[in-house]
This record gives structure tokens, sequence and C-alpha cells, in this order.
């Protein structure tokens, strides 16, 4: 007798069917354990090296305030013996002698003046006795000095002219020093005016209180074209 198998007992037909009952299952599962979430619990992690810091309360001290000190007192001593109480009759003696105050003794009182001292350093615009070039004033100077220059040829030929004013000292023994130029309308005209002034012959100082002292003039020079 043959054996046949039946269509409905074999289950290779509804392998597909199981198949995707199995996957619906799976993907359920699945589901499930995405929405499931355990509670979360927070560790706290200990320094353990962070020293605990003790706060010390650190005690008031108050001092004891004294109470102030009575005032001292202070003891007036009267001297008696400056005064003394005599009656009319009563003859004093000093040991002052009268004769030096006779109406006819002059008395001369010796007071010591100290001469002014002047300084070597610091000239002066006017001393009591002015400086003097050959017998004259600082005019006397100003003409010699106009008939010694000469006019500068390239200030010549360039039209150049005018005046140049400069200062100088007179020392104590007649010199003529430190000479310095104010003004100028060309470094010719001055250079020209200062040759002639390092030229001249000496003064005579000027003296104050009798000493002789150093004494600063200004010059004016003119440099001009005569047509």
């Amino acid at each position: 007798m043959e054996i046949k198998k039946s269509r409905k007992a074999d289950l290779q037909n509804k392998r597909g069917l199981l198949l995707e009952i199995g996957l619906v299952v799976s993907l359920g599962l699945v589901i499930l354990a995405f929405w499931y979430t355990p509670k979360e619990r927070k560790i706290e992690k200990l320094d353990l090296q962070t020293a605990i810091v003790e706060e010390q309360i650190t005690e008031i001290t108050r001092q004891d305030q004294k109470p102030p000190e009575p005032p001292k007192k202070v003891e007036v001593k009267v001297i008696a013996d400056l005064l003394q109480v005599v009656t009319n009759d009563t003859k004093i003696t000093t040991e002052v002698d009268f004769a030096e105050f006779d109406e006819n003794t002059e008395v001369i009182q010796q007071v010591e003046v100290q001469e002014e001292e002047i300084e070597d350093d610091q000239p002066f615009l006017i001393a009591e006795t002015m400086p003097s070039f050959q017998g004259g004033d600082l005019n006397t100077f100003r003409t010699w000095v106009q008939q010694n220059v000469r006019f500068p040829q390239i200030a010549l030929e360039n039209g150049i002219q005018g005046r140049v004013v400069l200062t100088f000292v007179i020392e104590k023994d007649g010199r003529l020093t430190n000479i310095e130029v104010l003004q100028t309308p060309d470094r010719s005209l001055s250079e020209e005016a200062i040759r002639v002034l390092s030229k001249s012959p000496k003064w005579s100082p000027g003296k104050q209180r009798n000493q002789a002292v150093r004494v600063k003039y200004t010059l004016p020079v003119d440099f001009r074209v005569q047509q």
C-alpha cells in the first residue's frame, strides 16, 4: 500500500506565513525594548584630595581703657626777694658809677661797615662809573667801528644791507669779550662786525664802589650802500 502525504498536513506550504509571523513578533520585541528605559542613577564622585578647611574664630580683644589722669597741680612760687618794701627814709646804695653818664661826655657809636662783595661773573648793565673808549663813551666806539668795517663783497653783489645788533662785555682789565649777535640780515655782515669788535683797543673799565667791574653793552652796526 503506497502512503500519500496530505497537502493540508504539509507544513512546507505554510512556511512563508510562519516566517512573516516570526518577523512581526521579533519586530514587536525590538520596539518594546526601545520603549523600556530604566531609571537613571547618578553617582557623585568625591574628591578625596580636597581638605575640609575649618574656620577659626578669632576672639576680639579689647584693651582696657585707663581713666584720664587728673590734671597736675602747678605751683606758682612768688619771688618776694625782687620787691623790697622800704620807707622813704631808707637810703639805697648802688654799684653803678654815674660818672659815666656825664652830660658833657660824648657817646660815639662805632658801626662796622662791611663792603659789598661784587660778583665777578655777573656783568653790570649800569655802573656808577661807566667804561670809556679813548676818552669817550659808547658813541665814540661806534664811530670807530663804522670807520673800520668793510662792506663784504658777497653781500654787495647780492644787494644785502641792513643793521647788525651785537652785545659784548668790557672786562675789568679793559678787554672786549663775549661778543654775541642778536640780530643780523646776513651772516657775512655779522662776521665782519665781529671781526672789527674783536680787534678793539682796550677800554677804561667801569667801576662800582671804586672797584673795577664787568659792564655789558649793546651796539648796532649799520651796513648801508651809499648811492
